[in-house]
């Protein structure tokens, strides 16, 4: 991470409570000089362990406050907050909507699904790439918090990917546990047929 300046701006307790009741207290922190110039934050769980277990989930105003089922985003990030609060860690909430495109754009790559695209197709119908995320601010905000090597909690090989050539040790790749559903199990097959992700998609119909 030579050459890179970021720094912690802010850092306060906050607690939470999720719609199911389960509480946790988090550290939440703010950066300056962070790549991108997004407002990227990092909840501490804790005590954090010398090899922290670290989330990287991008932010979804759907899935996490709306509860959409379109995709499996709001169960990912519940499950994240448990898991890390028990073990201690990050989670590190990163604003890249839509897989980096935006708010409007997944809105957009929706009504594209809607007509028979999935959802890499539907973002390349609209001009963008199938995944616009770059990790870079993620790897500057772990080396801040002074993290060495990691356990990343992911089913997305181009997290460890793009961590591992930005410096950052990961140690082991942990899988979240599958959320599908009849409204996302598209999105989670397309994921698994088109990204590599390590889905187990269940066998059972949906209707």
């Amino acid at each position: 991470m030579a050459g890179m300046s970021a720094a912690i701006r802010t850092s306060v307790p906050v607690p939470l409570r999720f719609p199911d009741g389960f509480e946790a207290l988090a550290r939440v922190s703010t950066f300056t000089g962070l790549a991108d110039g997004k407002e990227h934050l990092t909840l501490a769980f804790g005590p954090v362990t010398e090899v922290p277990l670290v989330r990287l989930h991008s932010e979804c105003l759907t899935g996490d406050v709306f509860g959409s089922q379109r995709c499996d985003c709001g169960p990912q990030l519940r499950e994240a907050v448990e898991r890390i609060s028990v073990t201690g860690g990050y989670l590190l909430y990163l604003r890249q909507e839509g897989r980096g495109i935006g708010l409007y754009a997944k809105l957009d790559a929706y009504a594209l699904q809607d007509s028979g695209l999935d959802t890499y197709a539907a973002n390349r119908a609209l001009g963008h790439l199938d995944d616009e995320r770059d990790y870079t601010a993620a790897a500057q905000m772990l080396d801040v918090l002074g993290a060495g090597p990691i356990d990343l909690l992911t089913n997305n090989p181009d997290k460890s990917a793009q961590l591992a050539a930005l410096g950052v040790k990961v140690r082991e790749v942990l899988p979240t546990r599958v959320y599908a559903s009849a409204a996302n199990v598209r999105y989670l097959q397309a994921k698994v047929e088109h990204t590599g992700h390590t889905i187990r998609i269940p066998a059972q119909k949906f209707g």
